[in-house]
């Protein structure tokens, strides 16, 4: 589907935040999404390969889809903060999404480190459509706010993620709280190399579900 990209500085809580807006060109927009990157201590930004696969897949999908440098990335201000602002930096990204898109659904993404804070925020969100939460690291996270959590949850994982393996990811699954789904991909590691094809699939099937 062909796009509109649009280049942002966003208002945020430790100073401006980098984004990119990607709408539909040849369609009015049916709903909306925050994509979230992984580790900014680790080479972490909203150009990687996982992030860019999931924007594209929603936007094919017929979402309006804000993806965003957290604080301390690229031309993002302010300093890393431990997973703590970046969950406020999400927050004023998607303020500002809806206040653009007022009345659509809006769906919340985001990969690795960006999964554990789209998690904290949506699930303090009763509103949001759906939270697609992509190479969860649940070899490293205890359970929280997933325990009573009752905003539908996608998990998205790589049958051989280093961070959240199957028998981990499984056993961590068991105890969060429905509505859930997990979907696993074939592919060779945590960052789906091999599988990125059919990661997008499954994001764009998702994405056209009612």
């Amino acid at each position: 589907m062909a796009r509109r990209i649009e280049a942002l500085q966003l208002n945020g809580p430790a100073g401006k935040l980098e984004a990119l807006l990607e709408a539909p060109e040849d369609a009015a927009p049916r709903a909306v999404a925050l994509v979230c990157h992984p580790h900014p201590l680790f080479g972490g930004t909203m150009h990687n390969k996982v992030v860019h696969r999931v924007a594209r897949a929603l936007r094919n999908s017929g979402y309006v889809v804000l993806r965003f440098n957290f604080r301390g990335v690229g031309k993002s201000e302010g300093r890393h903060d431990l997973g703590v602002g970046e969950i406020e930096d999400a927050r004023a990204a998607l303020d500002w999404l809806r206040s653009r898109y007022p009345g659509l659904p809006y769906t919340l993404a985001g990969f690795s480190f960006g999964s554990r804070v789209i998690l904290s925020l949506g699930c303090a969100l009763p509103d949001a459509e759906r939270l697609i939460a992509l190479g969860f690291p649940a070899n490293r996270d205890p359970m929280g706010v997933l325990a009573w959590c009752t905003v539908p949850k996608v998990f998205i994982q790589s049958a051989h993620d280093e961070y959240g393996s199957l028998p981990e990811m499984e056993a961590f699954y068991a105890h969060v709280a429905d509505p859930k789904r997990l979907i696993w991909v074939e592919a060779q590691d945590h960052f789906f190399a091999g599988g990125l094809d059919e990661l997008e699939r499954q994001v764009t099937a998702l994405g056209a579900a009612p």
